[in-house]
């Protein structure tokens, strides 16, 4: 089973990894800085449609983000 907190992990993982500043992923997303913080930090998860646009923006298959590599792992 898949669990909010690996899905965190991995956002948290692509979003330091892209090098991409986080004021300049909230315009881009029209949100906050502030709520890119929060999503770093775990406090929030972003909607499905900020978190799609997210992955298009950071070129990031969504089933990685969601971690369907492991999800594929559990039906074995």
């Amino acid at each position: 089973m898949i669990t909010l907190k690996q899905i965190h992990i991995k956002l948290v993982e692509v979003i330091k990894q892209c090098g991409i500043k986080q004021t300049e992923i909230a315009k881009q997303l029209k949100v906050s800085p502030s709520t890119i913080s929060h999503y770093l930090k775990g406090d929030k998860m972003p909607a499905l449609d900020t978190l799609a646009n997210l992955c298009k923006f950071l070129d990031v298959d969504t089933n990685y983000i969601l971690c369907q590599d492991l999800a594929d792992i559990d039906k074995i």
